[in-house]
């Protein structure tokens, strides 16, 4: 299937999209059976893979790697791409389960803390009559011993969801993907983070206008100050620092399957 193009971010290609053409894209991934990870991307996930190769590789070989910031969707702008909207991982949720209403697509959660995927599956199913949440796993806080593989595995194959949900954190639910894509059988794996918890209903999502804004950064600095401070008041400055630092040179281009 033909892929978006993408826009270089300091060596992260974001791909072009915006909501509508990002769920077009994983209807089609759907309908053909192409496999894939989608990577929803910001400040923070740009800044992880400067130093981590293996993250870089992660996201430049996504199905897609969405722009979940603000500061991705303005740099696709400069580079000539005015249709380029935020893809923001809980609206993207919310727009897939939609769809998934007349397409009949099915869904596993993986991750969020105890509960949480139990309360997410009640959520978006109220939300959402008629949809399909097939299965769902809380991880340990560690990672899966081979017996937990195992059993993931042979609950995800009973299931053979469309669409798997990963409720983890940057850099920890891509790595998950990347490792674990080839031995789910599930067709496209969904990094989305703190969606679960917005979508379970315990933590309070930005008003619009803020992200919109670009600085839904500070709001949720604000909220969880002991678990962001570091990611934003490290990263955020040293990506303008990085962004100006250089002629950006912003360019288009078409990953290669």
């Amino acid at each position: 299937m033909e892929l978006p193009p993408r826009v270089n971010v300091l060596g992260v290609g974001i791909s072009v999209l915006n909501l509508d053409s990002a769920v077009a894209v994983l209807a089609e991934a759907v309908r053909t059976r192409t496999r894939g990870h989608v990577c929803v991307t910001g400040v923070h996930g740009v800044m992880e893979s400067q130093a981590d190769p293996l993250l870089r590789r992660i996201h430049n070989r996504s199905l897609l790697t969405t722009p979940d910031g603000m500061p991705m969707v303005w740099l696709g702008r400069l580079a000539g791409h005015r249709s380029m909207g935020r893809v923001y991982g809980p609206d993207l949720m919310e727009r897939v389960f939609a769809w998934s209403q007349r397409s009949g697509a099915t869904h596993f959660f993986y991750g969020g803390n105890t509960g949480v995927a139990g309360e997410l599956k009640a959520s978006l199913e109220r939300r959402f009559p008629g949809v399909r949440v097939v299965g769902t796993y809380t991880p340990p806080f560690r990672a899966l011993n081979e017996e937990e593989q195992a059993a993931l595995a042979r609950q995800v194959s009973e299931c053979r969801p469309d669409f798997l949900w990963v409720g983890l954190s940057t850099p920890k639910q891509e790595r998950f993907m990347d490792a674990f894509g080839p031995r789910l059988d599930a067709t496209v794996m969904l990094g989305v983070g703190a969606a679960f918890d917005f979508h379970a209903g315990r933590v309070s999502q930005a008003p619009r206008w803020i992200q919109r804004s670009g600085l839904e950064w500070l709001y949720r600095l604000c909220a969880e100050p002991r678990r962001l401070w570091k990611r934003y008041l490290t990263n955020n400055p040293r990506f303008v620092a990085r962004i100006a630092g250089q002629k950006l040179g912003l360019r288009s281009y078409t990953l290669e399957s």
